[in-house]
């Protein structure tokens, strides 16, 4: 009796388990997740937002001292020098030496010095500290590598520019005449005006001749005594000889 209703029992559960599994049917296509690639991974790193660190109060660390570097006795010097130089010459020009050996360099001062024009060495150093507090500012950019300056105390450019053509190693890059700042330009249109010598001479030429226009009038009779134009005319000629032969 008992065994009856044991065997009812378990078939009544072997029929209807308490745990069913459920099976779904598969897609078609199942996304896995790739990996980032590592270009990208680089490119996030590199663009991460780093939060700014908080400043430290005022008065957490002490305060820098700032070394005050004394000039030396030679820079002083020096720039007392340069300081004379700009004061009695009225032609400063500002030259970039490129690689002129010594041979050269001794035949461009010999030819210079017969032209009273002098050849000036000072460091850049030396330049820069002088020029900024002074009326010649605005040549602080040309001092850049080496340079080197031609000094005279009367404008002396054509002579200059003419001893400059047997040296291709020195460059003209600008020059103070007369307290004016002037450019390569600025010179070579310089240097094509006539001398003092020669426009005193047509001034005062032309004042004499609207004073006295009859003066020296060529004599219509034949044999009549002729007179000679002023001495200012001649001055004037012979100025213009001069400068020819310093041209040429």
């Amino acid at each position: 009796m008992a065994a009856t209703l044991c065997g009812r029992i378990v078939t009544k559960t072997g029929c209807l388990p308490l745990v069913q599994s459920l099976r779904h049917g598969s897609k078609a296509v199942t996304r896995h997740r790739k990996p980032m690639h590592f270009l990208k991974q680089k490119l996030m790193a590199v663009t991460e937002y780093i939060p700014p660190k908080q400043a430290a109060p005022p008065g957490a660390f002490a305060p820098r001292i700032r070394k005050i570097e004394e000039e030396s006795g030679l820079v002083r010097l020096l720039k007392k020098d340069l300081e004379m130089v700009f004061k009695e010459c009225k032609m400063i020009a500002v030259l970039q030496n490129n690689a002129t050996n010594a041979e050269d360099m001794l035949l461009l001062k010999h030819r210079l010095r017969k032209h009273d024009i002098t050849i000036k060495f000072f460091p850049n150093q030396v330049m820069r500290s002088f020029l900024p507090g002074s009326p010649y500012s605005n040549m602080q950019p040309l001092f850049i590598g080496q340079t080197v300056l031609f000094v005279s105390k009367e404008p002396k450019v054509k002579e200059m520019l003419q001893v400059l053509r047997s040296s291709p190693q020195m460059l003209l890059l600008g020059a103070c005449i007369e307290n004016t700042l002037l450019s390569r330009e600025g010179i070579l249109n310089y240097s094509k005006l006539p001398s003092m010598c020669i426009v005193h001479g047509e001034l005062v030429g032309g004042l004499n001749l609207m004073a006295f226009p009859h003066s020296f009038i060529a004599p219509s009779a034949p044999g009549a005594p002729f007179c000679s134009p002023p001495a200012v005319y001649q001055t004037a000629a012979a100025c213009r000889k001069q400068q020819a032969r310093v041209s040429a």
